[in-house]
C-alpha cells in the first residue's frame, strides 16, 4: 500500500503531517522541533526534553505523568535529540492503542493534549523551570554523553566524523558536552525554551487512523503563534580537502576500530546521489559486497567491515573491527577495492543485488509508525516531493555509468584509528 502525507502549513513555521494507515494497532504523534546546530546551544538543547517530560503545571512529576499515560491506556512517551546534517531536531513521540480497539472517541484527544501540555505547559517554580530538576537530568545527561564511549564501534564513527568536520557544525555531538552542563541554570535554561517555542520551525507528524473531525481538531487545537522564525540552511557540501588527516587513538581495547571518512560532493538533490547509493552498497552494503568478500571472507582481516552514507552531508564512512597488526594491509585492501568501482570492475550482479537490498530497505519504512514519521520527516527537510515508490524507481534506474561516475567522486579526508594502548600515544597528522 503506498503512503501518502497529507502536509498542512497550520500556522506560522507549523506544518501537520498526516500519514493515514491501518496497518498498526497503535497512532503515534511526534513533534519535531529543528534549529540549527551550534557548539553554544547543542547542550541545552538536549537537556530541555529530559526537563521537559519531567512535569506539567497539572501533573507536577514524571510519577503523574506516568500515571496518565497509564490511564490513556498504556500510552508511551518518548523524547530525543539527532543530528540531521547540520540541523538539530529535537522530538517528543506519543504512542497509543488505536480507538478501535478501545472504543473510546475522546481518548486521542487525551493523548494530543497530554503530550500537548508537556511541551507548552512545563512545570514551573517562580516562572521557570525547576533547578532541581535541572540538576536531575543534568546527571542523566552526562551519564549518556559519558555512554557513548561504550559501543567502540559508534564512538570510533563519532570520532572520525569529528575530526574530519572538525570546523564544521556537522562536527558536534548531538547530546552536547560534559563541560557545558555546569552552566546551564533555570533561567538559562527557560530563556532558551521559549526560542524553542516562539523561534524554531515545528513540523508535526501523526500516523494512523482518523476521521475528518480529528483532522480538523489537530488542525484547530495545535495551532501555535510563532515569529521571527530561525532558518535551517542547507548543509555545507565539500569535494574533500588537499591536506588528508591521519588520527590515531589509543584505548584499552582487544579489537581495533578502523573507520575512514571519504568526501564525495554529490547532494541528495543531484541524479547522481542514486549511483551513490548504489555504489556504496556494492563496495560495503552486506556479505556479497566487494569489502566483505575480499577483506573478511579473502584475507580473513576483518571481524566486520562495511560502508554507511550520510546523505545530508555527501560523505561516506567505512569502518572495521581488525586486528590491530592488520591496519596497513586493511587499507591498501580497501584502497584497491574503491579504485576497482572507479574502474567498473564489479559485475551486473553486483548491481542487481545492490538495487534489491536498497528496494529492501526502503521498503522496510512501511514495518514501523515511528520509522514512516521519520521518513516523512526527512522528505520535508531535504525538500524530496517524491514518492517511495518514485524513490525506489529512480534507484533501479541506475546505470552503470553512473555508479563509475559517483565512484569517482569518492575522495579520502580522514582515516581513524581506535588501537590498543600499548601502540604509541594519540597522534593526528597528514598522509
Amino acid at each position: 500500500m503506498a503512503l501518502n502525507c497529507d502536509r498542512i502549513e497550520i500556522d506560522k513555521g507549523i506544518a501537520l503531517n498526516l500519514i493515514p494507515t491501518d496497518k498498526f494497532k497503535s497512532n503515534i504523534l511526534s513533534f519535531y522541533f529543528t534549529l540549527p546546530l551550534d557548539r553554544r546551544e547543542v547542550t541545552s538543547n538536549a537537556l530541555l526534553p529530559l526537563v521537559l517530560r519531567q512535569g506539567t503545571r497539572e501533573l507536577t512529576t514524571s510519577l503523574k505523568i506516568q500515571r496518565r499515560l497509564e490511564d490513556l491506556y498504556g500510552c508511551n512517551l518518548s523524547v530525543s535529540v539527532d543530528k540531521k546534517g547540520e540541523t538539530h531536531a529535537i522530538r517528543f513521540t506519543i504512542e497509543g492503542p488505536k480507538n478501535s480497539y478501545i472504543g473510546d472517541s475522546n481518548y486521542i484527544k487525551g493523548m494530543i493534549g497530554l503530550l500537548k501540555s508537556i511541551i507548552y505547559d512545563p512545570y514551573l517554580e517562580d516562572g521557570t523551570f525547576s533547578q532541581r530538576y535541572i540538576e536531575q537530568e543534568k546527571e542523566i545527561l552526562k551519564r549518556l554523553i559519558e555512554g557513548k564511549i561504550n559501543d567502540k564501534r559508534r564512538y570510533a564513527i563519532y570520532r572520525c566524523i569529528e575530526e574530519m568536520c572538525r570546523d564544521e557544525k556537522f562536527g558536534l555531538y548531538p547530546l552536547g558536552y560534559i563541560e557545558d552542563l555546569e552552566d546551564i541554570e533555570a533561567r538559562t535554561l527557560y530563556e532558551h525554551y521559549m526560542k524553542l517555542l516562539y523561534r524554531a520551525p515545528l513540523e508535526i507528524f501523526y500516523v494512523g487512523d482518523y476521521d475528518d473531525e480529528l483532522k480538523q481538531f489537530m488542525i484547530d487545537d495545535l495551532r501555535f503563534a510563532k515569529d521571527d522564525l530561525i532558518q535551517n540552511e542547507r548543509e555545507l557540501i565539500s569535494k574533500g580537502s588537499q591536506t588528508k588527516n591521519m588520527v590515531y587513538e589509543d584505548m584499552d581495547i582487544n579489537q581495533g576500530k578502523l573507520v575512514i571518512g571519504y568526501r564525495t560532493g554529490i547532494p541528495y538533490e543531484d541524479d547522481l546521489y542514486n549511483g551513490l547509493m548504489v555504489a556504496s552498497d556494492i563496495l560495503g552494503g552486506g556479505p556479497t559486497s566487494k569489502l566483505f568478500r575480499n577483506v573478511r571472507e579473502a584475507e580473513s582481516l576483518a571481524y566486520y567491515i562495511g560502508t554507511s552514507i550520510y546523505r545530508y552531508k555527501s560523505i561516506m564512512m567505512i569502518d572495521a573491527g581488525i586486528d590491530f597488526d592488520d591496519f596497513e594491509r586493511v587499507i591498501e585492501i580497501i584502497r584497491c577495492q574503491i579504485d576497482a568501482m572507479k574502474s567498473g570492475i564489479f559485475t551486473n550482479e553486483d548491481i542487481d543485488i545492490s538495487k534489491k537490498s536498497i528496494k529492501a530497505s526502503m521498503e522496510s519504512i512501511h514495518d514501523s509508525a515511528f520509522l514512516i514519521s521519520e521518513y516523512f520527516f526527512s522528505k520535508v527537510l531535504t525538500n524530496d516531493s517524491r514518492s517511495l515508490e518514485e524513490s525506489i524507481r529512480d534507484v533501479e534506474k541506475v546505470t552503470r555509468d553512473e555508479i563509475m561516475e559517483a565512484s569517482n567522486d569518492m575522495n579520502v579526508d580522514t582515516i581513524y584509528f581506535l588501537r590498543h594502548s600499548g601502540d604509541g600515544g594519540m597522534d593526528n597528522g597528514n598522509y
